[in-house]
């Protein structure tokens, strides 16, 4: 079961309310989209699953029609109510809250890799959210999660390729990351004027060292990107240090993987203030 385009227009004129640009509010109305998140995310009976901007439930209610325990985090007051209408009797947990700041060991507990991320992401946070939670909530093992395309392949992307960048590299300290298609904007209301992809995220093993000091390497190197690593690392790895690591200083930073960076800092001659 899911919400039609007809009953989530519906349901937003009964209740005098209307889609949130702010808020980046995109509702999901297409029962086939949301069976094919479900189907991808591989979500059984009893899996606990998070889903963060849940809207009025289109997604939600896949996710409980296969038994999925699910706490839905939702910042819309106006929506709030709304939503636990459309979700009574199933086993959902609606929280209003802002997902960029809420406590999640309070929410989700302490076991680490216990809850997937399912989730139609807003646009305008998917990218830091995503991030925080590999960052700071272990409690999460994987997410398959649709938000904006070019997001998307910024997460995913490979070093080399034109989207690579800062979040590519710290989503790589953290997880293996793929894109499992793209979402066309009609399945929305209202209609996004971007593309949209669902893309899937599985923890795995960190490296050794340290990520603030790993992270303020990558920042560096990528802090001018026409600059070869020679010039945006300067002060921080020389000459003998690129050599010892039989990486060519003229390359700029989206040319190296994490492990080139990881390489590069093991010698880092000036460590950042945390």
């Amino acid at each position: 079961m899911t919400l039609t385009k007809r009953e989530i227009l519906g349901l937003l004129e009964s209740h005098n309310l209307r889609p949130s640009r702010a808020l980046g509010q995109n509702f999901v109305a297409d029962a086939n989209t949301v069976r094919r998140i479900v189907r991808l995310a591989a979500i059984k009976p009893g899996d606990q699953v998070l889903e963060i901007g849940p809207g009025l439930g289109s997604l939600t209610l896949a996710l409980a029609d296969v038994g999925a325990r699910v706490t839905a985090v939702e910042i819309d007051r106006h929506l709030v109510p709304v939503l636990r209408s459309v979700l009574e009797g199933r086993d959902v947990q609606v929280v209003q809250a802002d997902a960029m700041t809420l406590n999640w060991v309070e929410l989700l507990g302490v076991q680490p890799n216990a809850w997937v991320v399912v989730a139609n992401l807003p646009y305008n946070i998917a990218t830091p959210l995503v991030l925080d939670l590999l960052a700071m909530v272990p409690q999460v093992d994987r997410f398959v999660v649709m938000t904006q395309l070019e997001a998307a392949q910024r997460l995913a992307a490979d070093p080399g390729t034109k989207v690579y960048g800062i979040p590519s590299v710290k989503r790589a300290w953290y997880a293996e990351a793929r894109i499992l298609g793209k979402v066309p904007a009609t399945v929305f209301v209202p209609q996004p004027r971007v593309d949209s992809a669902l893309l899937e995220i599985r923890r795995r093993p960190q490296p050794q060292g340290d990520p603030a000091l790993m992270f303020f390497l990558v920042e560096a190197g990528f802090g001018q990107r026409r600059k070869m690593l020679r010039s945006s690392l300067a002060g921080l790895v020389n000459a003998e240090q690129f050599a010892s690591a039989g990486i060519d200083p003229t390359l700029r930073g989206e040319a190296l993987g994490l492990q080139e960076f990881l390489i590069l800092g093991k010698g880092m001659t000036t460590h950042p203030t945390i």
